[in-house]
């Protein structure tokens, strides 16, 4: 069977007029271009080339280059564009930090319109930003803020969070009660309530309850669940109260009170400076908004 390779050599001879940069141009040894003609000369049962004194094509050499040259380039040509669109579709792996809940509700969408190939970690900042410093992840979107030497914090996104509930609840006298700006009344009937909490510092009910009430909350959870998505799941099934950030609410959910004033929190996206390009940070920074 003829060999692909002959025909290029023999092209690149042709082209050249010489074995030498014959060789140099397709990166093989003179030896291996003499054998590839010699093997083609053989297969077609023709001379191709005179070679003294110096390489010359013969009439029939000069014949066969006219009918393979135009179908070689156009092989070549193909060979190129399909190289170029491997490498183009050569993405970079990128180790990427977050909480479960926000990359579930906003995140995972859009995991399939980034161009790279991401490898996912979840936990709480603290844990993340600890990965971060060390040099096993690349980026992280973190609730809060640390002092690692060169760990770059942008914001990207903020969050407000709510008191929610089911819809089956009855907050009827509450409503009352805001309505009537009798924040005290409206206090004691939220600390009435079955709560449901995600850490056992009660840290997201307290900065809620800072902000409006001016003090610390006197609850007793239900139950705590380290997990939002485990929490707004259970709040569907029972008559307890949660605090959340609102985009994580569904059509089975509703603001029970976004406060006097709304609790916000940045979400910001990690990095380490020294570490990740410039492109990579502009990737992630149109993913992680």
């Amino acid at each position: 069977m003829v060999n692909l390779e002959w025909y290029r050599t023999f092209k690149a001879v042709y082209q050249t007029g010489s074995l030498t940069a014959a060789s140099k141009a397709l990166f093989i040894s003179q030896p291996n271009v003499s054998q590839h003609l010699s093997s083609l000369e053989a297969y077609v049962g023709k001379t191709l080339f005179e070679r003294k004194p110096r390489i010359a094509p013969t009439d029939y050499g000069k014949l066969f280059y006219t009918q393979v040259v135009e179908p070689l380039e156009k092989l070549e040509k193909v060979e190129a564009s399909f190289n170029a669109a491997c490498l183009k579709k050569k993405l970079p792996i990128i180790r990427l930090g977050a909480v479960h809940e926000y990359f579930q509700a906003v995140l995972s969408a859009k995991i399939t319109a980034i161009d790279a190939n991401l490898i996912l970690s979840f936990g709480r900042t603290k844990e993340l930003l600890g990965k971060l410093h060390k040099g096993a992840l690349d980026f992280v979107v973190a609730t809060k803020l640390t002092d690692y030497k060169n760990l770059v914090f942008e914001p990207v996104r903020q969050e407000i969070f709510v008191i929610a509930g089911s819809k089956s609840i009855d907050s009827t006298e509450f409503d009352n009660y805001i309505r009537e700006e009798d924040w005290e009344s409206g206090e004691a009937w939220l600390l009435s309530q079955s709560w449901l909490a995600y850490t056992t510092d009660l840290a997201i009910i307290r900065r809620f309850w800072q902000k409006n009430f001016h003090k610390r909350p006197v609850i007793k959870p239900y139950c705590v669940i380290p997990d939002m998505n485990i929490i707004l799941k259970s709040l569907r099934y029972c008559s307890a109260l949660a605090i959340t950030a609102d985009y994580l609410l569904d059509d089975d959910l509703k603001v029970v009170w976004r406060g006097i004033l709304p609790m916000e929190n940045t979400l910001f996206l990690a990095y380490d400076k020294t570490k990740v390009t410039s492109d990579q940070v502009k990737l992630l920074r149109q993913f992680c908004q």
